[in-house]
């Protein structure tokens, strides 16, 4: 009869340890999933940004040839004329041009984020 009153005590305990631990579990998973998903937002917000820039830059250069009859010959050019803002503290831009009448090579990297 002793034994029995040992397994059902056994029993219990570890339904209540498993009662007071599972909320913890579950609140730490569900942490790690929204974490995960905000790192990946971010990345894709990065990405996205450095495609805009580099859209942005191409859809002026091709303006301006429709406009003027060629290329910028620099990222400059189109900074000060069309108003195009890069984030130098993100993103390095490489602008080449080969000729006026060429489209120019651009490409725009991202800088390695800087932590405070």
């Amino acid at each position: 009869m002793i034994k029995l009153g040992v397994q059902v005590f056994q029993k219990n305990l570890l339904y209540s340890m498993i009662k007071n631990i599972a909320p913890i579990i579950f609140t730490v998973i569900i942490l790690g999933v929204v974490v995960v998903g905000l790192r990946q937002a971010e990345e894709s917000s990065r990405a996205e940004g450095r495609r805009l820039l580099e859209e942005a830059i191409l859809r002026v250069a091709i303006h301006s040839y429709a406009v003027e009859g060629y290329f910028p010959q620099s990222l400059e050019y189109i900074v000060e004329h069309y108003g195009i803002h890069v984030d130098s503290s993100r993103f390095v831009v490489h602008y080449q041009v080969f000729a006026q009448n060429l489209l120019p090579d651009v490409r725009v990297f991202e800088l390695a984020p800087t932590t405070p």
